[in-house]
């Protein structure tokens, strides 16, 4: 592995009064230390891994969960196959109380399956369990996810939205680019994902500097930190990260939320119109797009000189305008 120079920012005994606005709408990532060292879940995971378990289990409803299961040779990578038509890891549906049964098993296993349940709602199978352990400043009515495995790898990825990752068991590496890495990353199928967003192809435990030489560039900027039970991390919206799992027993509680109002569209829903009916015109008209793009959408211009009931689309996007321009773009595209 590269050598990585530089670490992510911190607050140290950082609490909830910790989640200023400022922070919270930082362009940034910021190691929490201790963040959520509060919740009774961090008390019984600095216990024992079995204590945690047990803490999980007495908030556990039943309902089935989503997870995935790596052979021992992948190391706990879950990705791509090698030929990119599918992937290394097999889906399951089942329930908690039995990822928790064979993430116990593992733990004894010298070269132990890798096992990951991801980005599973936390409120929709452990009710009640943010009553005692949660955020309860954070606001902009976030998503709450839960994430549980051992050892495991996830590939770089961005996300839409702004997230704080709370380490509640086990420990974590993180490593953070900047959204101007984007080429440097070597980004695969935007449309054939292992987990929905966008993946470097890169393996971070080996990089290949022949195969993807600019890779190297991509280290010089990057960020790490690793996390214990009870740290959290803030990682702004677009920042590229990649997620290791270092212990047998991982927990992961991640929020997210935008900075928008609900209205606002997906930004891939626009790409995606782009990739349809930009991309492909001859190199003049695409030149042309931009300048309109820059006017219009990166470095919108004043246009005070068109009376503001006149201005339609140009107005801030509401609710009402927000229905208007859905419905012109379901009748262009339904053509």
């Amino acid at each position: 592995m590269l050598e990585i120079k530089h670490p992510i920012r911190e607050i140290a005994d950082a609490s909830n009064v910790s989640l200023t606005p400022e922070l919270l709408c930082s362009n940034s990532p910021i190691v929490l230390r201790g963040l959520i060292n509060d919740w009774p879940l961090i008390s019984a995971a600095k216990s024992s891994n079995q204590a945690a378990q047990d803490y999980l289990r007495d908030y556990y409803n039943q309902n089935k969960v989503r997870t995935f299961m790596a052979e021992a040779k992948h190391r706990g990578r879950f990705f791509y196959n090698d030929d990119l038509n599918g992937f290394n890891f097999t889906p399951n549906t089942t329930y908690f109380d039995k990822v928790l049964d064979d993430l116990a098993t593992y733990e004894h296993l010298p070269a132990p399956p890798g096992l990951y349940m991801g980005s599973t709602a936390l409120d929709h199978i452990l009710p009640g369990f943010r009553k005692n352990n949660d955020l309860s400043l954070l606001v902009d009515n976030p998503l709450v996810s839960l994430w549980v495995g051992n050892q495991s790898r996830i590939a770089a990825h961005y996300d839409v939205t702004d997230n704080i990752a709370c380490v509640a068991a086990g420990k974590r590496r993180f490593t953070l680019f900047p959204p101007n890495q984007l080429d440097n990353l070597y980004i695969g199928p935007l449309d054939f994902t292992p987990a929905g967003q966008p993946a470097s192809l890169v393996d971070f435990s080996d990089p290949d500097l022949v195969k993807h030489p600019k890779f190297a560039e991509a280290m010089q900027h990057a960020q790490v930190a690793e996390l214990e039970a009870g740290d959290a991390i803030f990682i702004p919206s677009m920042w590229w990260h990649h997620v290791e799992g270092l212990s047998c027993f991982n927990v992961l509680v991640n929020y997210w939320w935008r900075q928008v109002d609900i209205q606002i569209g997906a930004p891939m829903d626009a790409l995606n119109h782009a990739l349809l009916s930009i991309r492909d015109l001859p190199q003049a008209q695409r030149d042309a797009w931009r300048n309109i793009f820059e006017q219009y959408i990166f470095a919108p211009k004043d246009h005070s000189y068109i009376p503001e009931d006149r201005r339609g689309v140009l107005n801030p996007i509401d609710e009402q305008l927000a229905r208007k321009l859905r419905a012109s773009l379901v009748n262009k595209l339904n053509r």
